[in-house]
């Protein structure tokens, strides 16, 4: 899971790459750096008529903004099905929710209840309203932004890290520290089915047909279940290290992994075979995004720098620099909008009080 590693001295953070007067906004060429080989990634527009490369719109969209939203250090972020909402959540034990409104966004909700750090969350794969927590308290809890009520609390059997919510919307899957996920019904609220696995269990996800349960693993192996049935479909070797997180592309062609040996590779989701690495990272990857469209992965590790790929080359599209590790990365489900939260201190130089900040990269630079 996010933050397992930490090897980044705290002399580190004060190198970062970029500065700004006021911490907020970080502007164009300080944030942003392009690939040296991107030939071949702009087009060339003949009367202007061709849409722009996604280059080219990080050229003139590279602006990032951060906007406070906890007491504490931010473990998850995650945008709401129609990207309307962003959704964070903090050691600080509490969830909090954003209204994206044009280039920013507006602190909506604050949600307390959970008596230990949130360590993940996701919203409902098609109702807009609705997000569930993991905490480390043995519960899980699914919210309504409509009410900002808890609707319902769920226990658990040991300290939550991990959840996802399945792609029809009936299922909700929960993983804790004791390597054990729960299924639990969306509806009633109770557990349907519980597994018990003999390896350490990082992420979690159905594929996009619901019809397989895909985990990572301590091993480098991506475990693949049958659903609903649970049965070992296959086990590939992934990587020669711990595996740590899963992502699937929105178009279902693809699903990528992150592992502690600093790479992130691509599989084919119907072949289930690797079909390119991406390593300009030097960390264990802990987080990773594609974009709406399926073209952009995002993947984010303790190196001050947040890598933007090209799926379909491997070639690096962007990089948005960063002061400090990044613990969760999540592209907006409609736009080229990247939110992330990063492991920042309040004071540049000596402070050990957490900022608790989410960030928006992809800002217009005039914004």
């Amino acid at each position: 899971m996010d933050g397992q590693i930490s090897k980044v001295s705290s002399n580190d953070s004060l190198n970062g790459r970029h500065s700004s007067d006021s911490g907020k906004d970080t502007d164009g060429p300080g944030s942003s750096s392009l690939s040296t080989s991107d030939t071949g990634s702009r087009s060339s527009t003949d009367s202007g008529k061709e849409p722009p490369t996604m280059q080219e719109n990080f050229r003139n969209n590279n602006k990032s903004r951060e906007f406070p939203a906890h007491s504490a250090k931010v473990h998850s972020v995650a945008w709401s099905c129609d990207g309307r909402r962003l959704a964070s959540g903090s050691f600080d034990k509490t969830a909090s929710v954003f209204v994206l409104e044009k280039d920013r966004l507006v602190k909506e909700n604050n949600y307390r209840g959970h008596g230990d750090s949130v360590d993940q969350l996701c919203w409902h794969p098609t109702n807009p309203d609705l997000f569930v927590t993991a905490s480390g308290d043995k519960t899980i809890r699914i919210w309504d932004v409509r009410t900002t009520k808890c609707m319902a609390t769920v226990s658990t059997k040991g300290e939550n890290i991990n959840i996802c919510w399945s792609p029809d919307g009936q299922t909700i899957a929960v993983g804790n520290k004791d390597d054990v996920v729960t299924f639990i019904d969306a509806k009633t609220h109770r557990p349907r089915a519980e597994e018990q696995f003999k390896f350490e269990v990082n992420e979690i996800s159905w594929n996009n047909d619901n019809d397989m349960f895909f985990l990572t693993n301590g091993n480098g192996c991506i475990n693949i279940l049958s659903y609903p049935e649970l049965k070992l479909i296959q086990s590939i070797n992934a990587h020669p290290s711990n595996c740590i997180c899963i992502k699937f592309d929105p178009t279902g062609k693809y699903f990528a992994t992150g592992s502690a040996d600093a790479l992130v590779s691509l599989w084919d989701v119907d072949e289930l075979v690797c079909v390119r690495c991406f390593s300009r990272l030097d960390w264990p990857v802990r987080t990773l995004s594609f974009s709406h469209d399926g073209k952009m992965l995002a993947s984010a590790s303790e190196d001050h720098f947040i890598d933007i790929a090209e799926v379909e080359t491997g070639e690096k599209l962007w990089e948005v620099q960063c002061e400090s590790p990044t613990f969760t990365v999540a592209w907006h489900p409609k736009r080229p909008l990247l939110a992330y939260a990063c492991d920042d201190k309040e004071g540049k130089y000596d402070s050990n009080r957490e900022a608790g900040t989410v960030k928006l990269f992809g800002l217009p630079n005039d914004s």
